[in-house]
């Protein structure tokens, strides 16, 4: 395991080092750069004493043809053969960024901070690491054929571009360890979660969809104190009584309220109510503003915002269950929700159902080194601006929770995930970059008090549980370290079938069917539903061959 682990890592650290780096770096434009006429043409790669050249006409040729340079090939006796034909493949690639979009989303704060992370592997006699940095990435995106590690050094602002290669190798090793160290944990428990064939017989398919016919009621909702303008899609049916819970669902960041849509319609459905709000100051008419340079991406306003905009919203519904004549009167049980939340959603519906932001330690770990965090990790981090070290934002109206790869490794602190206070199920997928599954789900899930439940989707990414109308965009995007390389559409159907089933077997456990779907919430149902390409798993803890693999992350 260790052996293939560095194997692994190394690998990782190489990606890292071209992916992180060039996206952050480039998106910080917004500085402005001084584009000098002097570009390298040599790099010097240090090694302790010893020190050797390449031309940049060699690199270009090694590119080509695929075998290292004469003058290197002394020197890379010091590395592994994996090394050596990782870094002959990534002369080759490109990486087509989109710079004006790319730095309209950078939080400047943060950018910076990775790049004086990435400026400590050049040697340079002066303190212009980051500029220079800064000036090449950028220069080098304009390429015809986009970024890569030979545009880039073609348009380094230096004659020679100096490399200490063992920081370097520090630099990018680190780099988003938390979705590789979740590689580190599916291979642990493997072992626990064979899939076998279940003994049992299903009564029914759960990921079938209701009798009842859905209608969508629009509504626009206006929170005049917090001067927030809140649109609502209620998905309904006639056969919504109040006995069932009242559903409400909370986007990701930089989304839109239909981002669950084909969910919101299976349990409507089946006779619930789901109410999708769309958050103002998180949601893409946000991030096409932030887009245009008139505001920011997130506000840290907004960690506090989005649970109260699920409050405010479940106030508003209530005073329309009493409005006479209304087709909703007499239908919600808003004193019986439920919320359902995605990515920077799911940490929205945790809070709600009790876990508190615990800011302290994120304060202090958002300061320094932030080359090693995933997306879901630097977005925790604009909350450290928030003026108090801990906030409470539990409504007792919200009796279940589901969160569906949610942010949750630093927000919540030491122990603020101890303080749910509802039945709770988590969604994972193992090949997540953007919310790591170790980091952002796993570790915090053994933090939950039970009743709980883990569900893990094997080869799930990030947007596999998107609604595939929100996830047209992913055609054709670069697979990077950090991004890229989603599952989705057509190919996460099996997905969006599990997230249907559990999520209606879920909010059942409420009514007086609970007994009826409690058998779709075990691990012999996820067994059953598994496919070639996705085997799924539901547990309720850690199983005790992955606890090591928990509890060693958690204490580095």
């Amino acid at each position: 395991m260790g052996r293939s682990w560095g194997s692994l890592k190394t690998v990782a650290g190489f990606f890292g080092a071209l992916g992180k780096a060039l996206a952050v770096s480039i998106a910080l434009t917004q500085f402005g750069v001084n584009t000098s006429a002097i570009a390298a043409d040599t790099v010097v790669v240090r090694f302790g004493l010893i020190t050797e050249s390449i031309s940049l006409a060699e690199l270009q040729k090694a590119a080509k043809t695929g075998e290292l340079p004469e003058s290197l090939k002394p020197y890379a006796k010091r590395l592994s053969e994996q090394q050596r034909r990782f870094f002959l493949r990534a002369l080759g690639m490109n990486v087509p960024l989109n710079v004006v979009t790319v730095s309209k989303l950078v939080n400047t704060q943060i950018g910076t901070s990775i790049l004086n992370d990435f400026a400590t592997a050049l040697a340079r006699k002066d303190k212009a690491g980051v500029q220079a940095l800064r000036a090449g990435l950028v220069l080098g995106s304009t390429a015809p054929r986009g970024l890569s590690i030979l545009s880039f050094i073609a348009a380094y602002p230096s004659k020679r571009l100096e490399i200490d290669l063992p920081q370097a190798f520090v630099v990018a090793g680190s780099l988003n360890t938390a979705f590789w160290r979740t590689q580190q944990f599916m291979l642990a428990i493997a072992p626990q979660l064979d899939p076998k064939t279940p003994q049992i017989a299903f009564p029914f398919d759960p990921s079938q969809p209701g009798n009842a016919q859905v209608q969508i009621l629009n509504l626009s909702l206006n929170d005049q104190k917090r001067d927030r303008n809140i649109p609502v899609d209620i998905y309904w049916s006639t056969a919504a009584t109040p006995d069932k819970p009242i559903i409400v669902f909370s986007h990701g960041f930089g989304s839109v309220r239909t981002d669950l849509r084909y969910l919101a319609k299976h349990l409507a459905s089946h006779g619930y109510v789901v109410a999708a709000l769309e958050h103002p100051g998180s949601n893409k008419a946000n991030t096409d503003l932030a887009f245009q340079g008139k505001t920011r991406a997130v506000k840290p306003q907004e960690f506090l915002y989005r649970p109260q905009d699920i409050s405010f919203v479940l106030d508003e519904l209530e005073k329309l269950n009493q409005t006479a004549n209304n087709p909703l009167q007499g239908k919600l049980a808003t004193n019986k929700a439920m919320v359902v939340g995605y990515s920077f959603g799911g940490g929205t519906a945790l809070a709600l159902a009790g876990a508190e932001l615990q800011l302290e330690r994120l304060k202090q770990r958002c300061k320094k080194n932030l080359a090693v965090l995933s997306l879901g990790e630097g977005m925790q981090c604009i909350a450290q601006e928030l003026p108090e070290n801990s906030y409470q934002l539990r409504d007792t109206r919200i009796k279940q929770a589901i969160a569906l790869n949610p942010t949750t490794s630093l927000i919540f602190g030491e122990t603020g995930l101890t303080k749910v206070q509802v039945p709770t199920l988590v969604l994972a997928g193992s090949a997540d970059k953007t919310t790591p599954a170790l980091t952002e789900q796993i570790v915090g899930f053994d933090k939950i008090p039970s009743p709980k439940w883990l569900v893990g989707i094997v080869g799930g990414t990030h947007l596999s549980v998107k609604d595939p109308s929100t996830t047209w965009d992913q055609i054709g995007k670069p697979n990077t370290p950090i991004s890229g390389g989603e599952v989705v559409g057509d190919k996460a159907a099996d997905v969006r079938k599990l997230v249907k089933a559990i999520s209606l077997a879920f909010a059942a456990q409420t009514t007086p069917e609970a007994k009826n779907y409690a058998i779709f919430l075990t691990s012999d149902y996820a067994q059953f539903a598994s496919t070639a390409v996705f085997p799924f798993r539901i547990i309720t803890q850690i199983p005790p061959g992955a606890v090591p693999v928990v509890k060693e992350f958690v204490e580095k």
